[in-house]
Parts: C-alpha cells; structure tokens; sequence
C-alpha cells in the first residue's frame, strides 16, 4: 500500500487531466471515479474526485473549483534512462498548452509542474570532481528540455 498519495486540484478538469496523464504513462489504470451524489445542485453527477495510476505511483485529482493554483513549489519528477524517454515524456507533457521552462522544467496544459529528468544530470552534477559538476551546471543552465549528449560533453570538458 503505497503511504503518501498526492492529490491534484483543479477547477473542473479532474477526468480529463486523469485521462491525459494516463495516455502518457504506460501501465496506468483508473482506480475509482467519486460523483456528487443525488442533491449536489448543479454539481449531482459530476466529477468530485478521481483516483488513478500512473506507472505504479496513485493520484488522485479532485474537482475542488477556482481557489487555488497549481505552482511550480511542487511539481512531479520522472526519471528517464534514455534521450528517447526524455523527448516522449517532454513532448507530450507539453502538447496541448504546455508551457516549456529552465531546466528541465515545464508545466503541462493543466499548469501542473514536471521535471523531465535523465538519470545521468544528478549523478554529474553531484560528481567529486566539482570542476565537472560545475561544466554540466552551466551546460543545464542554458537547456530547457535536458541534452543528455551536451551535459555528457559538458562533463567530459
């Protein structure tokens, strides 16, 4: 059972944020779908909450209206092996009105934050040879979507 479960507010797009998410990631599945119930006013029948997986990891998404905003003070992190992992997961997290940022950084169409990591940036970053570390900070700094060809050529000087 997994402990900690974030949960994703948003005006009224719960269902299809889930649904966008899940046509992402592969091996995901919708858990539960919770309804306003009979009485709700306008809201009877509509989306409240919404429970689904993605790769293994549960969300939830709730229908929770125009109060608060999505920031980047918190934002989901994927890891990635590959050049290919990154494109699949920066190009479509992005389509639809995503917007891209520094860093490996973006917000998707919904204006929740991702970071599109390859394993290979925190393990240069963090290398002993803080020479190197420091060539492939400046070389992420100039990046969007993470190179992992330039931040490997930044790491070799």
């Amino acid at each position: 059972m997994q402990k900690i479960t974030p949960c994703l507010w948003f005006d009224d797009q719960a269902e299809e944020a889930m649904n966008f998410y899940m046509s992402i990631f592969k091996n995901s599945k919708v858990l539960n779908v919770m309804r306003w119930p009979e009485g709700s006013g306008d809201s009877e029948g509509k989306v409240l909450v919404t429970y689904f997986e993605l790769d293994g990891v549960q969300f939830q998404a709730l229908n929770g209206g125009p109060q608060f905003k999505f920031t980047e003070a918190v934002s989901l992190s994927i890891d990635c092996k590959t050049q290919e992992e990154v494109d699949y997961f920066w190009d479509r997290l992005i389509e639809g009105g995503g917007e891209p940022s520094q860093c490996s950084w973006l917000k998707d169409k919904f204006g929740v934050s991702w970071q599109v990591v390859p394993e290979q940036l925190p393990r240069l970053l963090l290398d002993p040879d803080q020479a190197k570390a420091n060539r492939v900070m400046q070389a992420m700094m100039q990046m969007t979507k993470i190179d992992i060809a330039k931040i490997e050529d930044a790491a070799r000087g």
